[in-house]
């Protein structure tokens, strides 16, 4: 690729309670990519994130994010990177707007005792406008549709005005018709922000039209390229230790693992 290489892993290897979460990873990702990161329970998936963010930090090798060493994420850093966490339950009765859920994301601009500015507001409202969600910014985030509040919460990332956008299973807990609108959200947003995103899934179906690579992961990264590269009985089969089946549809390859189909 062109690109310059903004995330580096370095033979690193990441512990978790006594065990390593992640081992021996290599993994360069490119300016402006698409990464889907797939891979069973347990794999590691979420730890990778985790270790971008600077949350946890390589016993072994390197994980460089710009300039920096995850654990020396300077403060200007940070803040280059939106993070949407596995999404829970809200809670309906909970008084937080759409609007301040998502200046929550200026939070860390702001600093403490600052209050939102004008400028600030209008961030607020392009993230909104961006995400579909304009017209709800009084309403009360709990009485919101699963959708829409998974909306909010990718406006809550972009109003950082983010280059890097880390995403942990973002269309669970929603019906298939909305998780295929979520995932056409994410992918325009890459085009038209030109955003580097990570996103975890394990929907191999779904996002295998909209990616530039897929990386399989199962505590070491097994494959990482191209869908039609990595997407392949053999490999697959490895990861998820059953029966695997990849044949072909109109938008690309199907993925069926064991009797589970991967829609």
């Amino acid at each position: 690729m062109k690109n310059n290489v903004i995330i580096t892993f370095s033979q690193a290897t990441i512990n978790y309670q006594q065990r390593a979460a992640l081992e021996d990873i290599s993994l360069d990702v490119y300016q402006g990519e698409f990464i889907g990161i797939i891979g069973p329970n347990g794999s590691g998936k979420t730890t990778l994130l985790k270790s971008i963010l600077g949350l946890v930090r390589p016993s072994k090798g390197s994980v460089q994010i710009f300039d920096c060493a995850c654990h020396k994420l300077r403060c200007h850093h940070k803040a280059k990177i939106g993070y949407i966490p596995q999404k829970g339950q809200i809670d309906p009765n909970f008084p937080v707007t759409v609007s301040e859920t998502v200046m929550m994301g200026r939070y860390s601009s702001l600093g403490l005792f600052h209050r939102p500015s004008k400028p600030d507001k209008g961030l607020v409202e392009t993230a909104l406008t961006e995400v579909g969600m304009t017209g709800y910014e009084d309403a009360t985030l709990g009485h919101l549709s699963g959708g829409q509040q998974q909306r909010v919460l990718i406006a809550r990332a972009l109003v950082q005005q983010p280059e890097v956008l880390l995403m942990d299973e973002p269309t669970t807990g929603i019906d298939p018709p909305t998780q295929h609108s979520i995932i056409r959200l994410i992918s325009n947003l890459h085009k038209n922000l030109n955003l580097t995103i990570l996103l975890v899934t394990h929907d191999i179906n779904m996002i295998s039209p909209f990616v530039d690579r897929i990386a399989l992961l199962k505590v070491r990264l097994f494959a990482i390229g191209t869908p039609s590269e990595v997407l392949n009985e053999k490999i697959l089969s490895e990861i998820y230790g059953k029966q695997v089946v990849v044949t072909t549809k109109e938008n690309g390859l199907y993925v069926i693992v064991g009797d589970y189909h991967y829609v």
